[in-house]
């Protein structure tokens, strides 16, 4: 079973990445349970999907200290995600900083704690990301990442496979193209 918590901000896609992540997951054949919390979301809050996928997932949550993958959409979302995390677990995060909760440099100051606490910790360049492919492409470049990086029980191909199917051929092409971005910026994956 692969335990995935998927952390970020209202309007980021969180919940949109969880759904093409469990339809990926369905299309292997895997069990899939998952849940949201939304809370402020339609106000930039904090929205966190729990996602499990494989046999023997009882709750659709995932428990403090027992996530193998989160994926954060900011920074921020990711130190709060931590306490999640598996002491040997997988983050992926963007380094893009939507609102700030502190000083003008609180993006360095978060990926430097997640470097000192995290053994495997990639950084998703999400200023490229926006840059290239729209700020509303981020969520899918991470699952890229992800799936590069062999943390999540679906490839590359079985996302975009899921995109097809939820996008209009414009979309998905563009979304296809963040995934691809996002996979080829994995390091050691």
């Amino acid at each position: 079973m692969t335990d995935c918590l998927i952390a970020g901000l209202g309007g980021q896609g969180t919940i949109l990445a969880s759904r093409l992540l469990g339809a990926a997951a369905l299309s292997l054949g895997l069990e899939v349970r998952g849940s949201e919390t939304i809370g402020m979301a339609q106000r930039g809050g904090s929205v966190v999907s729990h996602v499990r996928l494989g046999p023997g997932a009882e709750s659709p949550l995932i428990a403090p200290g027992r996530a193998e993958v989160i994926l954060a959409f900011e920074p921020g979302e990711a130190v709060r995600a931590l306490p999640f995390l598996k002491p040997d677990g997988w983050m992926i995060v963007s380094d893009r900083e939507i609102k700030s909760f502190g000083p003008s440099d609180s993006v360095a100051a978060w990926l430097g704690y997640l470097r000192a606490n995290v053994p495997h910790l990639q950084v998703l360049d999400g200023r490229k990301i926006a840059q290239n492919f729209g700020p509303r492409c981020l969520n899918v470049a991470i699952l890229g990442l992800a799936a590069a990086c062999g943390t999540l029980p679906c490839s590359v191909a079985d996302l975009q496979k899921a995109l097809e199917a939820k996008f209009e051929p414009r979309l998905a092409g563009l979304n296809k193209q963040a995934l691809q971005a996002g996979a080829e910026m994995a390091q050691g994956g």
